[in-house]
C-alpha cells in the first residue's frame, strides 16, 4: 500500500462539510508506542475535525506493526 505524500487542503474542507452533515463516518486509527499514539489511517479526518474546531475525535485503537 502506497502512503499519500501529499495533504489535500481541498479534502479537508470535503470531509468538514460532510462530518457537519452527516458526522464523522469513519473513526480515525491509532496505534499505541510507549507513552504516545501513532495515526495510522484517518489525517485527512483528523485535520478535517480540527478545522471545525473539535477538540475530541473518535478513534479505533488498533495493533498495527510499525512502518
Amino acid at each position: 500500500m502506497k502512503r499519500r505524500q501529499t495533504f489535500g487542503l481541498k479534502k479537508v474542507q470535503s470531509l468538514a462539510a460532510s462530518i457537519i452533515e452527516k458526522g464523522q463516518e469513519a473513526p480515525i486509527l491509532l496505534r499505541p508506542d510507549g507513552k504516545r499514539f501513532v495515526l495510522v489511517e484517518g489525517l485527512h479526518r483528523l485535520e478535517a475535525c480540527r478545522a471545525l474546531g473539535e477538540t475530541t475525535v473518535p478513534v479505533y485503537m488498533v495493533q498495527a506493526r510499525r512502518h
